[in-house]
Formats: structure tokens, C-alpha cells, sequence
């Protein structure tokens, strides 16, 4: 994908915060460092980001790409520009829109659109109104199915394809349960319509702890793609996916055993002081002074510090993982 034309293949990726990165290709076939895409406003796309008040007097919720900061004079968050001060009367607390992103030609006007899904499912076009060389992104359009707001679960990964074969764009998108759903385009190439969702692909499953399965199996978060991959004139399906799986351990010792089962008694009442100790952050029941907030956050370091000492003396019963699956078109 070529999105500034020049003759050289780039990059787009969304992110968990939810801005959308381009890393643009170079002559020698390298990558320039990301960059966060900005609409023809010059505002960073993030569609559902922002800065908004918590219910119940809970603070400050930003959705999107902010760091945080430590001071003599307290801990504040830069977010777009701005420097705003955490307080314990005034919390801030950060979290992301998920977002996957696609470049296309939507429209059928010799520029790249932008598709994207964020974490509530939701999926926009985010139009060109400028040049193939020269891009120049509007406003956000949320894009329907069958008269209805396309949805698909939460974790929405949108991927655009000739499914069907008929010379304009359908859509797949992923979910977070695993599943992936194709809306057909019942318009044309230029004026994309969508029919309500069939499930291609049902949802997998992730198993956390003890019971986690030792054999591959499909997990959650799908991301699709589509290509022919066995040359018979058809677009085949390849899904990745988030999965846990039990790792390929010796089994412990008698001796080994009972000195993990110590340590998984020692380790419970460290959990839940570190559980407590979060709640002194949130809630009506949060601390109200920066001296309280400070002891918290030093009890916070300690407690967290021994969790994963003690943690890191157990054998991992699961491990994160990701696999990607083809599925075959059949005749």
C-alpha cells in the first residue's frame, strides 16, 4: 500500500491508545519511524479518543495516546498539547480505542480512504478529499449494515475485499470473541451498501490458568486478511488471533510441588493487599491528599515488586501466544 504515491510501499498500523501510525517506506526498502496520521485539520485520528469526565465525580477518562509524569509538584498527564495535573481529588486514568486500520479505495476515486475499527465494534470510513499524492482526511463516517450501525461484537478489525467476486468491495471484520462476519455489498464500487452480517468464521476461545490447552487452538481478537492462496481463482482467509497455550514443562518433583504450593499461599495475600491498595485510587473510598496518594503509590511499588518476585518462582501455567489459520475456500 502506497498511501502518499511515491513509489514506495508503506506501512499503517492502529494501536491500542487508538491513533493511526504510518510508517512510510523508503528507496532502499526500510521503513521511516512511525508517524501519527493527522486529518486535513492537522488533528491526530483517534475516532472515539478524547479527554471526558468520569460518572460520579471520578475524574478525568482520556482515550488515547497520553503520558504520564512525575514531579515534586505531582503527577501530571501530557495528552495532545496539554499538560493536566492528576489529583486525588481529580484523578486521571487512561484507556484506549483499539483501533485496526485499512487503506483503500473506497470510493472508486484513485485515492486511499481509511477503514477503521475501534474497541466498542464500530466501524468508519474515514474519507480522502484530497489527491493520491497528497492526502487530506475528513471527518469520520460510521458506516451501516442492512439500516443499521455496523457492528461486529467489540474489537472490530475491518478488512475490505471482492469476497463474492462481483467487481465492488465487501467487508470482513474480526472480533474480539474470535468470529469474523462479512458484510456483502448490496451498492456498487463507488457507493458501497452493506447487507447485515453473515458469520464466516464462529468465535474460538481463551482459557486462562491451569486449564489452558497444550494443543493449538483458536483464541480471540481475530484480524483477517484475504488472498488467493492455493491459485484456484478464489479469495481464501487468513485469521490471526490471540491465544493462551500450556507450556511444554517437566512435570515437578513431589518436593517441587509442595514448595509451589508454599509459595502460591504466600503470594494470595499479596494479591489481595495489591487489590486493596487500587481501590485506595478509585471510588468513593480513594485517598484525598497527595501525602496519602504518595504512600499508596510507594506501598503500590513494594507490594507489586514482592508479587512478582514471588510469581516468578512458579512454573507459568499458561502462556500468551498467537497463531495464524487459513481457512480454504470450498467450492
Amino acid at each position: 500500500m502506497d498511501l502518499d504515491d511515491d513509489g514506495h510501499q508503506d506501512i499503517l498500523s492502529g494501536s491500542w491508545p487508538g491513533e493511526l501510525y504510518l510508517f512510510r517506506g523508503t528507496a532502499d526498502g526500510s521503513f521511516a519511524a512511525g508517524e501519527m496520521i493527522k486529518d486535513k485539520e492537522g488533528n491526530l485520528i483517534n475516532i472515539g479518543g478524547g479527554i471526558e469526565e468520569r460518572p460520579g465525580g471520578e475524574g478525568l477518562l482520556i482515550r488515547g495516546h497520553a503520558e504520564f509524569e512525575r514531579t515534586d509538584e505531582g503527577t501530571f498527564v501530557k495528552y495532545r498539547g496539554k499538560r493536566i495535573k492528576s489529583t486525588p481529588e481529580k484523578p486521571i486514568a487512561t484507556t484506549g480505542t483499539a483501533s485496526t486500520v485499512r487503506a483503500v479505495d473506497w470510493d472508486g476515486d484513485g485515492d486511499y480512504d481509511l477503514i477503521v475499527g475501534d474497541i466498542r465494534g464500530n466501524v468508519h470510513l474515514v474519507p480522502n478529499e484530497g489527491t493520491p499524492k497528497s492526502y487530506a482526511f475528513g471527518k469520520e463516517i460510521p458506516l451501516e449494515a442492512d439500516g443499521k450501525p455496523l457492528r461486529a461484537g467489540s474489537r472490530a478489525g475491518p478488512h475490505p475485499a471482492d469476497w463474492d467476486g462481483d467487481g465492488d468491495l465487501d467487508l470482513l471484520v474480526g472480533a474480539a470473541d474470535g468470529s469474523v462476519s462479512l458484510f456483502q455489498n448490496t451498492g456498487s464500487a463507488k457507493s458501497p451498501k452493506f447487507a447485515a452480517a453473515v458469520e464466516l468464521v464462529p468465535p474460538g476461545k481463551v482459557t486462562y490458568g491451569a486449564d489452558a490447552p497444550r494443543e493449538a487452538r483458536r483464541g480471540s481478537r481475530a484480524k483477517v486478511f484475504t488472498a488467493d492462496w492455493n491459485g484456484d481463482g478464489r479469495l481464501d482467509l487468513l485469521l490471526g488471533d490471540f491465544a493462551t497455550q500450556k507450556p511444554d514443562l517437566p512435570e515437578p518433583t513431589a518436593e517441587e510441588k509442595a514448595e509451589h504450593e508454599r509459595i502460591r499461599k504466600e503470594l494470595e495475600p499479596v494479591r489481595e493487599r495489591y487489590s486493596e491498595l487500587i481501590q485506595k485510587l478509585r471510588g468513593p473510598s480513594r485517598v484525598r491528599t497527595e501525602e496519602q496518594l504518595e504512600k499508596v503509590y510507594e506501598e503500590m511499588r513494594e507490594v507489586g515488586q514482592r508479587m512478582s518476585e514471588l510469581r516468578g518462582k512458579l512454573p507459568r501455567e499458561y502462556e500468551p501466544h498467537g497463531w495464524v489459520w487459513l481457512f480454504l475456500r470450498q467450492p
